[in-house]
């Protein structure tokens, strides 16, 4: 159906008298206030404790995000399917453009959300697919801060009192393996997993990660033993008994709740930029680890491996939504990395020797 305004599927929704007698969750990154009004009690625990480092004393949010239940909308709606970038596969998102507003279907779960300056609803089977709800609220972290002229990177991120170091690579290419076991290096605290938002001011490079727990696959874990117990022991030594390849390509996530597993205290979402790391080892490669000072300018193809597009439910100040066509911005990049000190990891991938590497950055191994 052609003609839907972002008020008739409000009115459909009713988000405000659904979620009204919900207990409201604040959220705080980077002094961005996100309120969540939950419908499902066991969803809200969920988030609870999920979001429990960020939760803040109730307050004027920056923004609502409604999760409601299963809704019915009384008109058929025209998605049309986004493209994946290049390299992924299959139906992931569809679109339907408004005007100031657009929806968004998740192809695979069927959840939905309502993406537009003043409203932020998520619905549909939310409780069965909290992971995508979690992903939501990031998602309004993510576009504020881009929309204050923040760059968002493909890339997980540690921090030192005095050091800041970002980790980007080809997917799967063991960012977060790398900066788990960075960790356990004295006084580092974890910044983010997967998006990074850099901005520089005067000579500085601030970066800021969102509120996303490592998801973490199995390879990750059986080479790390402080993960021992993430997962069962038996699915743990079937793991440890796959071949290096087929366990390297295994589609299997898990949280990684850092308190956790490193104790308190060892969350920070905002650092100081002044390193960053680009994986470019090879599994297949015999040669030694490197890591090698670059000039990024001069490296086109490691600047791809930091990028990353803003996504279908990014809405620019002007008005204008992203699109599957939209064009990245490469100087902006180049601009707010220009205090940072770029480096390209080549040779073998060899964790330990990585590690090595981090700690003469970073400091000593506990």
């Amino acid at each position: 159906m052609t003609g839907i305004s972002v008020q008739d599927i409000v009115d459909a929704l009713r988000p405000e008298r659904e979620t009204r007698n919900s207990d409201p969750v604040f959220l705080t990154v980077g002094g961005y206030v996100v309120e969540v009004r939950c419908m499902s009690g066991v969803l809200l625990a969920e988030l609870l404790r999920y979001f429990q480092h960020v939760i803040s004393a109730p307050t004027e949010p920056d923004i609502k995000v409604h999760v409601l239940g299963e809704a019915e909308m009384p008109f058929t709606v025209d998605y049309v399917d986004w493209a994946r970038e290049p390299g992924k596969t299959g139906r992931k998102d569809a679109i339907c453009n408004l005007e100031n507003g657009r929806l968004v279907l998740k192809v695979r779960t069927g959840v939905q959300f309502l993406q537009t300056p003043d409203w932020a609803i998520a619905f549909g089977p939310t409780e069965t697919y909290p992971n995508q709800v979690i992903n939501f609220v990031n998602t309004q972290i993510l576009n504020h801060f881009q929309r204050a002229d923040w760059v968002a990177c493909h890339a997980a991120a540690v921090r030192t009192a005095n050091k800041g170091l970002a980790i980007s690579g080809l997917s799967g290419g063991g960012k977060s393996t790398t900066m788990l076991r960075l960790m356990e290096i004295a006084g580092t605290q974890y910044v983010t997993n997967d998006r990074l938002l850099v901005r520089r001011k005067g000579t500085e490079t601030g970066a800021i990660g969102i509120p996303k727990l490592p998801r973490i696959n199995p390879g990750t874990i059986v080479n790390n033993a402080r993960l021992a117990g993430i997962i069962d022991e038996e699915r743990e030594e079937e793991l440890r008994n796959m071949e290096p390849d087929e366990l390297w390509h295994l589609e299997e996530k898990y949280d990684l709740f850092i308190d956790d597993i490193y104790g308190p205290g060892r969350i920070s979402h905002d650092a100081h930029l002044t390193d960053f790391w680009v994986l470019n080892w090879s599994r297949d490669s015999a040669a030694p680890t490197k890591v090698t000072k670059v000039e990024l300018k001069a490296r086109p193809d490691l600047l791809s491996a930091i990028m990353k597009s803003p996504g279908p439910f990014y809405q620019a100040p002007d008005g204008i939504f992203w699109t599957d066509r939209s064009e990245m911005d490469t100087a902006s990049y180049l601009n707010v990395l220009n205090g940072v000190q770029v480096w390209e990891v080549t040779g073998q991938i060899d964790f330990d020797a990585l590690f090595d590497a981090g700690a003469d950055l970073l400091g000593q191994m506990t």
